[in-house]
């Protein structure tokens, strides 16, 4: 899925089908109906509106309505006919991930992976994903894990409000990470309140940047030798200049 769902589309998809389905009952061949019988414009309404309730019904079950800090809805369930689901995480012996499916798990898994294959080996119940609403702060970073848009990587190894849980040249692959992914992600190091175990999105929904970059990494999966786990000089010029340029902005942006 290389584009996100959101509210108004899930409904216009409902009304669509119920009333396409609704004309096509009108307009079967005279066969079935009697030759002549015109469309009843008032069984089309009911169609459409029956459609509209169930779809907002449907939504109700997991969207809060409400965004989390970088624009994405939260949700209050996963795994449950929502946006948000379990996720695997290819090369490593993590359960999977509850993540928001479509380009966000595209992202946030190469994240993931390249930690794994990069910075440190990764164990079962290493990352957190998605945490329901009530179980994060509204006004910072981590309320983006709501909207399935951020992992958590080690919480208890790099606590919030915690920094230098990095070596250095852990911090270089993470720079790395961020550079190549175009800014769309942004570390929870560089927030005023650090949470340097925290990746999320960066970009709202329907940024283009996002499925350009999306895209790409998808790429990178289907080509031998490419994308995480490929080896990569991350102390490169060329790749060292872009993640201090990115770090600079990020950082200004706090």
């Amino acid at each position: 899925m290389s584009r996100q769902v959101n509210r108004r589309t899930v409904l216009r998809r409902a009304v669509l089908i119920t009333a396409g389905t609704a004309i096509g009952t009108q307009l079967v061949s005279p066969t079935a109906h009697g030759a002549g019988r015109a469309t009843d414009p008032e069984a089309l309404r009911r169609a459409v509106r029956q459609a509209q309730q169930e779809a907002r019904e449907r939504t109700a079950r997991f969207s809060t309505g409400v965004p989390s800090k970088n624009g994405w809805d939260m949700e209050k369930v996963a795994d449950d006919r929502g946006h948000i689901h379990t996720r695997p995480v290819p090369g490593t012996p993590l359960d999977g991930i509850q993540v928001r499916m479509g380009d966000a798990e595209t992202i946030l898994v190469h994240v993931v992976r390249r930690f794994h294959y990069e910075i440190d080996e990764l164990r079962r119940g290493d990352v957190v994903g998605w945490r329901h609403p009530h179980t994060v702060r509204k006004g910072l970073a981590e309320s983006n894990q709501a909207s399935g848009t951020a992992v958590q990587i080690r919480p208890l190894w790099y606590p919030s409000g915690a920094r230098n849980g990095f070596f250095p040249e852990q911090l270089v692959v993470v720079r790395d990470i961020l550079a190549e992914l175009d800014g769309v992600v942004r570390w929870g190091g560089d927030d005023r309140k650090a949470d340097e175990s925290l990746f999320y999105l960066a970009v709202p929904p329907g940024d283009k940047r996002l499925a350009r970059v999306a895209a790409r990494v998808r790429a990178w999966q289907a080509a031998p030798g490419e994308g995480a786990g490929a080896p990569v000089d991350v102390r490169s010029r060329k790749r060292r200049s872009a993640a201090k340029s990115l770090e600079r902005r990020q950082r200004s942006a706090a």
